[in-house]
């Protein structure tokens, strides 16, 4: 975004957490004209949905009203506003917008990736990519161009950092718990017994709650001993920063299975926390606090640049 135009827009989530980043972006991302728009969840989904779209379309078509419209649309797993390029209601295109980039590591968003099959121009999916999660998704793209992202999400925006040098007494964890209400998310929480933080230093940055800087969480995940949460997202980004990571959810991704396969200190549970398996991976875990030095993971892969390159941008660091 940095390496972007002056008259780039963002058309935004209204969420607590993406106001933060937004708010505290100053040396993070540039100021732009931001379009707010309402997550499409819960009751009167398709309304919102609808109201989402015309909205999208509305600010889109009036940006385009210019000497210098917007001729891409970028969308991280967002499929509405790549239909906004049309009206939903006159069929009306924005011409300009000839290339419209769809890019997702999340196979299980099966409904948002059926609604991008119609106007998206680019696929951005990575390597690892699980087919036999996406309902059949990725083998039915015929027509648009697919890339391959060699690396997660967390390769692009995260730098590999120094780890503490010893384990604290007691363990300094940090613990992410979900709010639930996201589109896929709520058949995936498993609730994590508070027993699990006996004898553990524990600070919270839990969804929608974390007061501490938006734009630092993964350096202080990366400064705690260890992390314990529900987020899939937030699991991988510790445990790519070396941080010993416990994720307590049914999820299945393909980002997940290549972490672990690469060496990285990530603890998948995925039942109930009960019983002595549980227990054996909570024992896990916290042996591993005290074994990074022993940890040897796949070299850092240049996802940045990659996905830099396919977008015609220049790196700005």
């Amino acid at each position: 975004m940095r390496a972007g135009q002056s008259n780039d827009v963002i058309i935004a989530t209204n969420r607590v957490e993406v106001k933060n980043l937004i708010d505290q972006g100053d040396g993070h991302i540039p100021r732009r004209q931001i379009h707010w728009v309402d997550r499409p969840v819960g009751q009167s989904k398709r309304r919102k949905a609808l109201a989402r779209w015309r909205s999208s379309h509305s600010f889109l078509a009036g940006c385009c009203d210019s000497s210098t419209p917007i001729e891409r649309i970028v969308s991280i797993g967002a499929p509405i506003e790549l239909m906004a390029w049309r009206s939903p209601i006159l069929k009306r295109k924005i011409k300009s917008i000839s290339q419209r980039w769809y890019i997702s590591d999340t196979e299980v968003n099966h409904l948002a990736h059926r609604l991008s099959r119609k106007d998206t121009t680019h696929y951005v999916l990575p390597t690892h990519w699980d087919d036999s999660l996406d309902g059949g998704f990725s083998r039915d793209i015929k027509d648009q161009i697919i890339h391959r992202l060699d690396g997660l999400h967390g390769h692009v925006h995260l730098r590999p950092s120094m780890r503490p040098t010893s384990v604290s007494d007691p363990p300094r964890i940090m613990v992410r718990l979900l709010k639930g209400g996201g589109i896929h998310d709520d058949d995936e929480i498993i609730e994590i017994p508070k027993s699990v933080f006996d004898g553990l230093l524990v600070s919270h940055a839990d969804e929608d709650q974390y007061k501490g800087k938006a734009w630092l969480l993964d350096r202080e995940a990366g400064a705690h001993d260890g992390v314990i949460t529900q987020s899939v997202t937030f699991a991988s980004e510790a445990a790519l920063m070396g941080t010993p990571t416990l994720l307590v959810s049914r999820a299945n991704r393909g980002f997940l299975k290549r972490l672990e396969s690469e060496g990285y200190p990530l603890f998948h549970w995925q039942q109930e926390c009960e019983g002595d398996e549980w227990k054996n991976i909570q024992a896990q875990f916290l042996a591993g606090l005290h074994l990074t030095d022993a940890i040897e993971t796949s070299a850092w892969p240049d996802a940045r640049k990659q996905l830099a390159d396919w977008l015609s941008m220049e790196l700005i660091d």
